[in-house]
């Protein structure tokens, strides 16, 4: 009896194992899961808005606005140079990114490769470990002291294999931050040739007599580059506009495998006007420091049933679960009245939501509803 005939082996390209095993990053929903339009507060982004000065670059009528026909200036020298003037940075230390998520990548990949490690916290953003599997290296995940980075547990993970290390400050997705002594004692015990970047994704939204001390480091250090962003307090999140600094060596590095046209003409031109409106900066980080304050209060009122909103530096509050209402049920709760959060699972805190600032109707709003909840959960 004749057997049927074998089926071919199929012959395709071989992904490398390390971006294989890469889990995609899962962004922050705006509908439900019947298509709704939900009221947002998943992706920390501002409620206020954008700098109308920055909308009316971005449409055109801005300040150094290109011509789209036309390729954009590769090296944002007008961006670059407003930015060196509010931080008091040179120009030729700082290099522009599609977002600082892109910066973020390429520290990983311009320093660490297979056999290398890249060490971030327990629960930092998970950009980080994307980035460390990108380009071969381990990924190594420090503890953390009560879902904040704790710096003896940091440095008891380095080893002879670490090239870089990743801290988000404050930090994503739990609002934790290290303070200026921490962050100094930090570096001073990494050794000379391991990268330390210092995510300042929501530097921002600090007081002045609250900086790290980072921009500092990376000014007189060779092995400090600091990432900041216009996604967040500046309100430019689909701009996609980041930017870094450290010594000459490390911006060399990414500018030379950096996309050579990476941000556009609308986004040097939105950013460059949001940086001439820092009475915008200001009024944001003022609203967000009220509404946070209120709305950690009313939750803090509901510790009897089991919530309770960790201490948060950012434009988000994370909110632990351990009573009868749950992280889930409430995130689903939620959803049924209107609101998308971020619930966790994904990143370990299956026992967490995390909650954007919204505007003070909102979080009136939110507070309610997880006070109904709780209330009704058994």
């Amino acid at each position: 009896m004749s057997q049927p005939p074998a089926t071919p082996a199929i012959i395709r390209p071989v992904p490398k194992p390390w971006i294989a095993a890469i889990h995609p990053y899962v962004p922050g929903k705006s509908t439900g899961t019947d298509g709704q339009a939900l009221i947002k507060l998943s992706a920390n982004e501002n409620p206020l808005g954008t700098s109308p000065l920055a909308r009316a670059a971005r449409l055109g009528s801005g300040e150094g606005v290109g011509d789209p026909a036309r390729y954009p200036d590769p090296e944002s020298h007008a961006l670059r140079g407003a930015l060196g003037t509010l931080h008091g940075i040179d120009p030729a230390r700082i290099v522009m990114g599609t977002g600082s998520d892109e910066l973020l990548h390429l520290a990983a990949q311009a320093f660490a490769g297979p056999g290398d490690a890249v060490l971030y916290q327990r629960y930092g953003f998970s950009v980080y470990e994307i980035a460390a599997r990108r380009c071969g290296a381990e990924p190594v995940e420090a503890p953390d002291r009560d879902y904040a980075a704790d710096v003896d547990m940091l440095l008891g993970c380095v080893s002879p294999s670490t090239r870089v290390v990743f801290l988000a400050n404050p930090n994503n997705p739990t609002g934790s931050y290290l303070p200026r002594a921490e962050l100094a004692r930090l570096h001073a015990a990494l050794p000379a040739d391991v990268l330390l970047v210092v995510d300042q994704a929501y530097a921002e939204y600090l007081d002045a007599e609250a900086d790290d001390g980072a921009l500092a480091l990376a000014a007189t250090a060779e092995n400090v580059l600091v990432t900041r962003t216009f996604s967040k307090i500046y309100g430019l999140a689909g701009e996609r506009v980041g930017w870094a600094t450290g010594a000459p060596h490390l911006i060399d590095m990414l500018n030379r495998i950096r996309g050579p046209f990476n941000l556009t003409v609308t986004a040097q031109a939105a950013a460059l006007a949001a940086l001439g409106d820092q009475a915008f900066v200001d009024a944001s980080r003022t609203h967000n420091r009220a509404e946070r304050t209120r709305f950690a209060s009313a939750l803090a009122a509901l510790g009897n049933h089991g919530l309770r909103p960790l201490p948060s530096e950012a434009n988000f509050v994370l909110i632990e679960f351990s009573g009868a209402l749950t992280a889930e049920a409430a995130y689903n709760g939620l959803i049924d009245h209107g609101f998308i959060t971020r619930w966790l699972p994904g990143q370990g805190l299956p026992q967490c939501l995390r909650i954007t600032i919204g505007t003070a109707a909102e979080m009136d709003r939110v507070a309610a509803v997880l006070r109904q909840l709780a209330e009704a959960a058994r």
